[in-house]
């Protein structure tokens, strides 16, 4: 083997700084848009840094050593080496610590519906769920299961879909949740056209504290037929206590003759609760 040879085989070990963090990047599924989020900086840092137009800070350095599980020694050194683990402080090795920002984890369906996947479950710092069923901290599906989640049935707990059931919750058909939005809305705190919650809002609402347009029942009420255990104020009807049989017909006849035909499946539906 020739000079010329063995210098080339020489450099052939070396791996700047910049060629490794985006090789490790790679290997951990990050874009450059994730890891900037996750490092609280720019995505041109990590760019300039893969690039070796400009270095990571120490504490930047450290978090990467975290992050990929390395030693600085392997970030910072030229040659190229098995990565050996990250190693913490004596005073980081005596506490325990869980670093969520590294955990993730992803299964993708091959199969699609629509151009997605079947399913997709995908797990960690900011990363999103796609598919026909998705699970994930923010996820968007057909059935969407996550912390932040959209779809058709939706369960998280800011959620929003045609059903959806979360702490926070906007369905357009069903909502169930602690603050409830939608058509038919149950909740501590409810708003729809058919309300039932601590706090009830609505055309038509059940709950302790009952505030409706046509009708309203609850310990406190008030609505145009406002029934109330303690309290009630109706401008067509009201009363404080049970209903008789006579004043239940009454109130049904009051209902016919004042709830448009748009509403008329909630009518029915506070008919049949009344009995």
């Amino acid at each position: 083997m020739g000079p010329g040879n063995k210098i080339k085989a020489k450099e052939g070990k070396h791996m700047s700084i910049g060629e490794k963090l985006a090789k490790l990047r790679k290997e951990n599924n990050y874009t450059q848009e994730q890891l900037a989020t996750i490092l609280e900086v720019s995505r041109q840092s990590i760019s300039k840094w893969e690039s070796d137009l400009a270095y990571p800070e120490t504490d930047k350095l450290i978090r990467l050593a975290k992050l990929y599980d390395c030693s600085l020694d392997y970030l910072m050194k030229d040659e190229v080496e098995d990565p050996k683990p990250y190693e913490p402080s004596k005073t980081q090795a005596n506490s325990l610590t869980i670093n969520l920002q590294s955990f993730y984890y992803e299964k993708k369906s091959a199969k699609t519906i629509f151009g997605l996947p079947l399913y997709h479950i995908n797990i960690g710092y900011g990363r999103v769920a796609k598919g026909i069923i998705a699970i994930g901290l923010a996820s968007r599906g057909f059935i969407s299961i996550g912390l932040f989640s959209l779809g058709l049935f939706s369960i998280g707990l800011f959620s929003i879909g045609l059903l959806a059931l979360g702490v926070i919750s906007l369905g357009l058909l069903l909502s169930l949740g602690s603050i409830a939005v939608g058509i038919i809305a149950i909740g501590a705190i409810s708003l729809g056209i058919l309300s039932i919650g601590a706090l009830s809002i609505g055309s038509f609402s059940i709950g302790a504290k009952a505030i409706g347009y046509y009708f309203a029942y609850g310990d406190e009420s008030s609505a145009l037929i406002a029934i109330g255990r303690s309290a009630a104020s109706g401008s067509l009807f009201e009363k404080v206590g049970s209903l008789n049989s006579g004043e239940a017909s009454n109130v049904k006849t009051l209902l016919d003759e004042n709830v448009p035909f748009i509403f008329g499946w909630a009518k029915e539906i506070v008919k049949a609760f009344l009995g």
